[in-house]
């Protein structure tokens, strides 16, 4: 329904965000500077580098929950199929890029990777937001959504694949520190 309105009645766009509430923008003020931070190479520790996807995984869950966990099972079953998508795409993703991006380096005796700016955490960062705030528009606008399985799907299936990017890049560094700590040395991701 919200993208039918965006094409048909543009101008009714006015009306949905003069009533999202302000604490919104603010989060997404937040989330994309944390996103734009990633843009800009950069020192992190291990820790670091996999918070984020847990904090962003959270965040989908919490989504999830507050739009479709009106009974315990259809929560569960969100979750599950999060899980499922997560698990999937996190899957192809170190299929087709299995090691670090090139440039990311690991240094064992500060436990602290050199990683290279990139666009990619941004760009999740705000697909998760923007589909939290599209779930949270269309079930204010057609509260029989949250009861709907095909949609509860649709976007359980959209948060696991943001999700999964997320936990692949993440289980890269990973990797990276372990061969590090393996090997001895410092490897350059390839």
């Amino acid at each position: 329904m919200l993208l039918n309105l965006i094409v048909h009645q543009p101008q009714a766009m006015l009306q949905v965000i003069s009533h999202t509430p302000y604490w919104v923008w603010g989060m997404l003020a937040g989330l994309v500077g944390l996103g734009a931070s990633q843009l800009r190479d950069r020192s992190a520790s291990l820790l670091r580098t996999q918070l984020m996807p847990l904090g962003m995984a959270a965040f989908s869950v919490a989504g999830l929950l507050s739009a479709f966990g009106g009974s315990a099972s259809s929560g569960v079953q969100a979750v599950g199929l999060w899980l499922a998508a997560a698990t999937a795409t996190t899957a192809l993703a170190l299929w087709f890029q299995p090691t670090a991006p090139s440039g990311t380096l690991y240094s064992a005796p500060s436990r602290s990777f050199y990683i290279p700016g990139s666009a990619m955490p941004l760009a999740l960062i705000v697909g998760i937001f923007l589909t939290k705030y599209f779930v949270g528009v269309e079930l204010a606008m057609q509260p029989t959504l949250a009861r709907d399985g095909t949609f509860a799907l649709q976007i359980s299936a959209l948060y696991g694949v943001f999700n999964g990017l997320f936990a692949a890049r993440a289980l890269r560094m990973w990797r990276l520190a372990q061969q590090s700590v393996v090997y001895g040395a410092s490897p350059v991701g390839a």
